[in-house]
C-alpha cells in the first residue's frame, strides 16, 4: 500500500530509509549520506492539466527550471533537474504533489536524482521523476540510477536522450532492467503535447547543443542602449547607459558564462572589471581581442587576482607590451589572423561552453558575421542621447535593404525597474537528438594532443570514458590534513588545492585550508586555491606543488 500523499509542510521533514537496491547498483557509502540539496523544494501541488500528458509536460518543464540553477557551474557538463511527484489520491493522476526536487550543483557533487529521492524520502516510492536529461554526469558511475531505483521509483520521464555518444542510452536501458517504466519525449510520448516541455530541456543545454552543433562554444552578445540605439555618447561616455538593475542582471550573465570577451575599445574607455561580483560561484575567464595591443599599461583587466585574462592579438604585435603583460599574470594567444572565428575554435579547444560578449558595435558586427553569435540580450533604457556620431551596439553588417534584418527567434521581452530587457537566438537550438556530440569531439586537456594516441586515456573532465580517474570526480580520498589527521576530502582536487599550503609555519595558510576543506565543489575548491596562490605566493609549499604536478602529468599520459 503506497504511502499517504504529503501534507502541504511536508518540506524538512527527514526521509525514510528506502529498501537496498541490487549490489550492482548500491551506493557508495559517501552518497548515501544526507545531503541537503542546495535549494529544497517543499511539497507543493501541481495544478490539474487537461490530460495526463499535459500534466507530465508541466512537470518536465518544472524540471527543466529546476536544472537552470545550476547553470555557469556545471561547464561544461550539461544541467540535470529531477522533480519526483505523485498523486495527491492513488489512481488519480490529475493533480500530484511535488515531494522532491534536486539539481547538479556542479561536477563532483551529489546528482540531482540522489538530491531529489533524499528529499523525498519514502513519498517517493511509487512516484514519478522528472527528469530534463537523461542521468550520466560520469562514465561508470550509476549513483544516478542507484538513487531512483533505492528510493522506489515507479516510472521516469526524460526529456532528452544524454548528449554524449558514449553515455545515450545507457541510464534508460539500467532503468527499465530494473523494471521501471521510462517514458522518453519524442519516442514513448508524443512530442506536440511536450512541445513547451521540450523546448525548455533544450534551453537549459543550449550552450552545449550549440558547442556540439558547429564546434564553437554557446555565444550570447550582450548590450545596453538609449531607445535612440546609442551605447555611448558621441564622447565615448557610457556610465551608465541602463539602470542598477539591469547591471545585476549583467552580472548573473557573466556568472553563467565560462568567458567575457571585449574589444580594446572597451578597456581603453571604459576600464571594466569584467567580474561577476554580487554573484556568488562561477567567475568567468576575461577575453581583449586587440590586432594593435594599442592598450593601456594598467587597467582592471590586468588584474588576475579575482579573474583569469586571456589577450588575444595578432602575431608579433608589441612584444614588448606582451612581456609587461605576462609578468602581471596575464595570458597572451598571438593569432596568425585575430579573427572572431578563430577566437571562438580556440574556446573550444580549451573546453569552454558558453561565451558572453560584452564588445562594442565593431567587434559585434563582426561576431555576428562570422556567425558564432548565438543569441541576443539588448537592455534598452528609456532615454535618449543623440549624435550622429555616437556609437550604436552593431556595427555596419553589409545590409543595404530591412529585407535583410536578421530577426530574432523565440523573442521575450522583460521589464527590468525602467528599462526593457529584449531577448532572442538568432540561429535556432539545434536539437541534435540522437547523434549529439560524439566522444572525438571533446577537446583533450592539451589541444595538441592527438585523440587517437593510444599511450594516452582521457579523464581530464568527469565525463570523459575514464572520467573516474579526474581530479574532479565524486570520489573522496582519506588523507592527512595540514595537521597530520586523516581526513576525508571531497575530492582529489580538494587535496590537492589544500596541500598547496601544507608545510607551511603561517596561520593565514592553515586559514586557506580550511577555506578549501569547506569548499561545496572541486570547481570552488579549485578556484580558492588558485586564487590564494596568486594573492599568497609566500604561502605555497612548492616542493609538494611540484611533486603533485609530476604525478599528475604521468596519470594524464596513461602511465601511472
Amino acid at each position: 500500500m503506497p504511502p499517504p500523499p504529503p501534507p502541504p509542510h511536508l518540506r524538512g521533514v527527514a526521509p525514510a530509509p528506502v529498501a537496498a537496491a541490487p549490489s550492482f547498483l548500491r551506493l557508495p557509502v559517501h552518497t548515501r549520506l544526507r545531503v541537503p540539496a542546495p535549494r529544497a523544494a517543499a511539497a507543493s501541488p501541481v495544478p490539474a492539466s487537461h490530460s495526463p500528458h499535459e500534466h507530465d509536460a508541466d512537470l518536465l518543464s518544472r524540471a527543466a527550471d529546476v536544472a537552470d540553477r545550476s547553470a555557469g557551474l556545471t561547464s561544461p557538463h550539461p544541467n540535470f533537474g529531477c522533480v519526483i511527484a505523485r498523486p495527491q489520491r492513488e489512481n488519480d493522476s490529475a493533480e500530484s504533489f511535488v515531494v522532491g526536487e534536486g539539481f547538479l550543483y556542479a561536477q563532483g557533487t551529489p546528482c540531482a536524482e540522489l538530491l531529489a529521492a533524499q528529499e523525498a524520502g519514502e513519498h517517493a516510492r511509487g512516484a514519478t521523476a522528472y527528469l530534463n536529461l537523461e542521468p550520466g554526469d560520469c562514465y561508470g558511475d550509476s549513483t544516478a540510477i542507484g538513487s531512483l531505483v533505492q528510493a522506489g521509483i515507479a516510472r521516469v520521464v526524460v526529456g532528452l536522450r544524454h548528449p554524449l555518444k558514449h553515455l545515450r542510452g545507457k541510464a534508460i536501458q539500467a532503468l527499465r532492467s530494473e523494471g521501471i517504466q521510462v517514458d522518453v519525449v519524442g519516442e514513448d510520448l508524443q512530442t506536440k503535447p511536450f512541445e513547451g516541455a521540450l523546448k525548455s530541456c533544450l534551453t537549459v543545454n543550449a550552450p552545449l547543443l550549440y558547442r556540439a552543433a558547429f564546434n564553437v562554444p554557446f555565444s550570447v552578445l550582450k548590450y545596453a542602449m538609449t531607445a535612440d540605439g546609442k551605447i555611448a555618447a558621441s564622447s565615448g561616455h557610457a556610465s551608465w547607459v541602463s539602470g542598477k538593475a539591469s547591471r545585476g542582471r549583467v552580472f548573473e550573465l557573466r556568472g553563467r558564462s565560462d568567458a567575457v570577451i571585449v574589444g580594446g575599445n572597451t578597456v581603453r574607455f571604459d576600464d571594466p572589471r569584467l567580474t561577476a561580483r554580487h554573484v556568488k560561484g562561477h567567475v568567468p575567464v576575461r577575453i581583449v581581442m586587440s590586432q594593435s595591443l594599442n592598450l593601456p599599461e594598467e587597467a582592471n583587466l590586468w588584474n588576475v587576482n579575482e579573474a583569469y585574462t586571456i589577450v588575444a592579438t595578432q602575431r608579433g604585435a608589441r612584444r614588448d607590451f606582451q612581456k609587461k603583460l605576462a609578468m602581471k599574470g596575464v595570458e597572451v594567444v598571438e593569432f596568425d589572423m585575430l579573427n572572431p572565428r578563430d577566437v571562438m575554435s580556440y574556446c573550444y579547444d580549451r573546453g569552454y561552453l558558453s561565451v558572453l560578449w560584452e564588445c562594442g558595435g565593431t567587434l559585434a558586427a563582426s561576431a555576428i558575421s562570422a556567425s558564432v553569435i548565438h543569441k541576443v540580450c539588448a537592455f534598452v533604457a528609456p532615454k535618449i542621447v543623440g549624435g550622429v556620431n555616437a556609437p550604436t551596439p552593431v556595427g555596419e553588417l553589409g545590409m543595404s535593404q530591412m529585407t535583410q534584418a536578421i530577426s530574432f527567434i523565440d523573442v521575450t521581452y522583460e521589464q527590468i525597474d525602467r528599462d526593457m530587457l529584449i531577448s532572442g537566438f538568432i540561429q535556432p537550438i539545434p536539437d541534435l537528438s540522437p547523434v549529439i556530440p560524439s566522444v572525438d569531439k571533446i577537446p583533450s586537456i592539451d589541444p595538441e594532443v592527438s585523440p587517437y594516441e593510444t599511450d594516452i586515456i582521457s579523464f581530464y573532465k568527469t565525463w570523459d570514458t575514464f572520467g573516474a580517474f579526474s581530479n574532479f570526480s565524486s570520489h573522496p580520498i582519506h588523507m592527512p590534513d595540514d595537521n597530520g589527521d586523516y581526513f576525508t576530502w571531497p575530492t582529489v582536487e580538494h587535496y590537492y588545492q589544500a596541500h598547496k599550503f601544507v608545510g607551511v609555519d603561517n596561520p593565514q595558510a592553515r586559514t586557506i585550508i580550511q577555506e578549501i576543506k569547506l569548499a561545496k565543489s572541486p570547481e570552488e575548491a579549485a578556484r580558492i586555491g588558485r586564487t590564494r596562490q596568486k594573492e599568497f605566493p609566500e604561502l605555497v609549499c612548492l616542493n609538494i606543488v611540484l611533486s603533485f604536478n609530476l604525478t599528475m602529468v604521468g596519470r594524464d599520459e596513461g602511465k601511472s
